[in-house]
């Protein structure tokens, strides 16, 4: 049996409906914590950052204006989210680390693939916002080139542009 229909919901909820966010909130929970647990390299900020997308969803709901996918527009606040979140762990650390990037890629207590994670998300922090994002949401969320080019107002052959350059200067600072 489907579950509810989000972009329904949606609508409903930013008329001011409070069931229909609550019902809108428990539905998107899942998928909004496995998209920021692909994007970040432990648990707890991912569901950090999972919790600031849906409070950022419930608060700025009511302004949605639908021009792009309710889940298009969900999914950008949750890159934005794990990308705050991750930008806040580097510079803070874990309790009791001075260098959180040194510890957890420990190579004694890490493994190949989180090491590989965190090389990834250095390498994409050095790119410039607008590749970083283009890449994330065609290669990690999973959105078609036209789904980015709505949400980001621009023609899709700048996103295909945008993805290219990520992915050509990711390769470079990933092989060097």
């Amino acid at each position: 049996m489907p579950g509810p229909d989000v972009e329904s919901l949606a609508r409903i909820a930013s008329a001011g409906d409070l069931a229909a966010l609550n019902v809108l909130l428990v539905t998107v929970r899942p998928e909004v914590l496995r998209l920021c647990g692909r994007l970040l390299p432990n648990r707890e900020d991912a569901e950090e950052a999972c919790q600031d997308t849906l409070l950022a969803v419930a608060r700025g709901l009511p302004r949605f204006e639908g021009r792009s996918a309710f889940r298009t527009w969900m999914y950008r606040l949750a890159t934005n989210r794990a990308r705050s979140a991750y930008r806040r762990s580097r510079v803070s650390g874990p309790a009791g680390s001075d260098d959180v990037l040194a510890d957890v890629a420990d190579q004694r207590r890490t493994s190949v693939v989180a090491t590989t994670r965190l090389d990834l998300f250095n390498a994409l922090g050095r790119l410039r916002p607008e590749l970083a994002e283009a890449l994330a949401l065609a290669d990690v969320v999973g959105l078609s080139y036209s789904e980015i080019a709505a949400l980001h107002h621009v023609p899709e052959g700048t996103v295909k542009s945008r993805i290219h350059q990520a992915r050509r200067e990711l390769r470079k600072t990933l092989t060097a």
